[in-house]
């Protein structure tokens, strides 16, 4: 290692070291106003620090949305919510042009920017929305611009969607179409509290003051820190455990039976290359909120499934059987090493 490779490295981990301290001041004051979670909390948070958009799944009144409230306060993020229904039009999501008349009689358009304009959207509830709503993101979540009568328009940096759904079985929701999934950095479910935590919600929140997040970040230091995970190196051991999982949960070639074991032989699509992808990403940034200066495989095994469950679809067969997404990563998980 030369002399600049070295100085190079020392950067990378000085930086490391104080962003570590950064974080730990972000999951406190988070933690201040959302109680219990952890894991919620923290797979939010990795998806913010590689950059992505996550879909934050669970049944209504679990505090999806004052989580992502509390996220746009503690870091310093110009937020906006949307509160998805059916007769949303993407106009009302992506804005539209009006048109203006001055003062000496001539006429022109105008772009009013819509709530998409914000380095933080809340999509609420984006599932009771009807697909053609939905797919008005499309663009937004890949390219950061969106395109209005021909015109572009850069959005803010950063950009992030977090997205509250309701589980698909409740009445008036809509399947949010895979070419969006797919966009979804990580899907993040949202269980019911401990009873611990639980207990800590009864008395916070019904005293005669509730908890108030603070911000701690800004937009700029977001961003430093999501250039901080690219350059976090990541060993051929953790990249090798990352193929292997995402070509294991990938339907078997035509005339392959595959074994008893063999995940694959459940699957009837999977996850592409943006998988592996968000993996590498995600794997780096769980290792720098956890205070590490490098992920390991149990970074890898972690995040399995919040990454790939929603890019993968089992066969008629397998749901025949009761087998779920679930069993499918945690199989392929289970396999690397």
């Amino acid at each position: 290692m030369n002399e600049t490779t070295g100085t190079a490295a020392n950067d990378v981990v000085e930086r490391v070291e104080r962003a570590i301290e950064r974080l730990a001041a972000v999951r406190a004051a988070i933690g201040e106003v959302i109680y219990g979670q952890e894991s919620v909390v923290e797979r939010t948070l990795v998806t913010l620090l590689s950059g992505g958009h996550g879909l934050l799944v669970g049944v209504p009144g679990l505090a999806k949305t004052r989580l992502v409230e509390t996220l746009g306060i503690v870091l310093g993020l110009d937020a906006r919510r949307v509160q998805f229904t059916p007769n949303l039009m993407p106009s009302d999501i992506l804005g539209s042009e009006v048109l203006d008349q001055a003062p000496d009689g001539t006429r022109s358009f105008r772009f009013i920017q819509g709530p998409i304009f914000a380095q933080l959207l809340m999509a609420d509830e984006i599932n009771r929305a009807s697909p053609r709503t939905q797919s008005a993101l499309l663009q937004a979540m890949q390219e950061y611009h969106v395109t209005i009568a021909g015109e572009r328009y850069d959005l803010p940096k950063p950009f992030h969607v977090l997205a509250t759904q309701n589980p698909l079985e409740q009445e008036g929701t809509y399947p949010l179409p895979e070419a969006q999934l797919d966009r979804f950095l990580m899907q993040i479910d949202v269980d019911y509290p401990s009873i611990e935590a639980e207990r800590q919600i009864l008395t916070a929140t019904t005293g005669p003051t509730a908890p108030v997040a603070r911000p701690v970040l800004g937009g700029v230091d977001l961003v430093d820190l999501q250039a901080l995970v690219r350059l976090m190196p990541v060993g051929e051991r953790i990249v090798d455990a990352i193929l292997a999982l995402i070509r294991s949960t990938r339907p078997l070639p035509a005339g392959e039976a595959g074994g008893h074991d063999d995940p694959a032989r459940h699957v009837a699509w999977g996850p592409g290359p943006r998988a592996g992808q968000a993996l590498m990403l995600t794997v780096r940034a769980r290792a720098l909120l956890q205070g590490r200066l490098a992920p390991d495989l149990d970074d890898v095994a972690a995040l399995a499934e919040p990454v790939l469950q929603h890019r993968m679809a089992l066969t008629f067969a397998a749901r025949a059987d009761g087998v779920t997404v679930h069993d499918v990563v945690a199989r392929a998980a289970a396999r690397i090493g």
